[in-house]
C-alpha cells in the first residue's frame, strides 16, 4: 500500500473505474466530471451537446485524465446502446453511473397565462422522457455491465421537487418523484437478483443556480434574486443557494467503499430546505 494512502483515504478511493455521467457537460454534471477525473476515474460524458472539444473535456485532458464525450439523447434507448458500445470498446465495462441529465421546459410549467389544464401534452412527454425515462434507460443499459461485473454504483440525481411539491413545475416534480421510486426499487432488485455489491442511491439537490433555473431565480439584467428566488432563500436555513462543490462530498461517499452498506437512499443536499416548515 502506498505510504501516503491511509486506510481512511482508501475508504473514498474510486480510482481506476469507468464512469458514465449523463448531462456530463452541464453545470452540475461537468463539475462532477472534473471531480471524478481528479480521483483517477475514466470518464464517458453523455449529453445532447457533448463535444470532444468542450471546456469540460479540455480541462480533464489538460489535467491528464481520460475522457470520452459522446452526443446522446438519453430519452432514446437505441442512442444509449450505441454509446455504450463505444464506451466499452474504449474503456471496458462501466461500474459507475451518474444520471445527471434532466431539466424542465417552460411549456410544461404553470403560470398566469398557462393554467395546469392547458399544459401541452408534447411538453409533458418531453419532461417525463428526459428526466424519468432517460434515467430508466441508462440504468438498464449500463446496469447490465454492473450485473456482469457483480459490482457497481448508480447515483441518480433527483430534486427537491421530488420530496416537496413545488409550485409551477408539476411535470418535472412528477418525473423526479419517479426517479426516487425507481432508485429504491432498483436498489432492491440489483442486490437480490445480482449482487449486494451493486448499489443504487440518489442525491436530491436543493436550489442551485444553473442554466436551467437561472431565469426563475435571478433577474438576467441585474443579477438580483427574483421573488421566487427570495422565497427559496427564506425557506433555506443556511440562507444561500448551492454551489456545485456542495455535492462533492455526498457524491464521493455514495460512489466509494465508504458507503458499502448503503443502498436505496435519497440524500438531500439542500441547506436545510426540506427540514424547514417555515415557522
Amino acid at each position: 500500500m502506498n505510504e501516503h494512502v491511509t486506510p481512511e483515504r482508501e475508504l473514498f478511493t474510486i480510482a481506476g473505474q469507468t464512469a458514465v455521467i449523463t448531462g456530463g457537460t452541464g453545470v452540475l454534471g461537468g463539475s462532477m466530471a472534473r471531480l471524478l477525473a481528479r480521483c483517477g476515474v475514466r470518464l464517458a460524458l453523455l449529453s445532447r451537446h457533448a463535444s470532444p472539444t468542450s471546456e469540460v473535456v479540455r480541462t480533464i485532458r489538460d489535467g491528464g485524465g481520460e475522457v470520452l464525450a459522446l452526443p446522446c439523447d438519453v430519452s432514446d434507448r437505441q442512442a444509449i446502446e450505441e454509446a455504450a458500445k463505444e464506451i466499452r470498446a474504449t474503456f471496458g465495462r462501466v461500474t459507475i453511473l451518474i444520471n445527471a441529465a434532466g431539466g424542465n421546459r417552460e411549456a410544461a410549467s404553470t403560470g398566469p397565462e398557462r393554467p395546469f389544464f392547458d399544459l401541452p401534452a408534447e411538453a409533458l412527454h418531453e419532461v417525463l422522457a428526459l428526466n424519468l425515462l432517460g434515467t430508466f434507460y441508462c440504468c438498464q443499459v449500463f446496469g447490465q455491465d454492473m450485473a456482469t461485473e457483480g459490482k457497481g454504483s448508480i447515483v441518480n440525481i433527483a430534486s427537491m421537487a421530488a420530496l416537496r411539491p413545488l409550485t409551477r413545475v408539476p411535470a418535472y416534480g412528477a418525473a423526479k418523484a419517479g426517479v426516487v421510486n425507481l432508485t429504491r426499487w432498483l436498489a432492491v432488485y440489483m442486490a437480490q437478483e445480482y449482487s449486494p455489491a451493486i448499489r443504487v442511491n440518489a442525491i436530491a439537490p436543493g436550489f442551485f443556480l444553473t442554466e436551467q433555473n437561472r431565469a426563475l431565480l435571478s433577474d438576467p439584467s441585474t443579477g438580483s434574486l427574483t421573488e421566487r428566488g427570495r422565497r427559496i432563500l427564506d425557506h433555506t436555513p443556511m440562507q444561500r443557494l448551492g454551489q456545485p462543490e456542495d455535492l462533492f462530498g455526498t457524491l464521493l461517499w455514495l460512489l466509494s467503499p465508504a458507503s458499502a452498506f448503503v443502498t436505496g437512499i435519497v440524500v438531500p443536499v439542500d441547506g436545510g430546505f426540506s427540514a424547514y416548515a417555515g415557522v
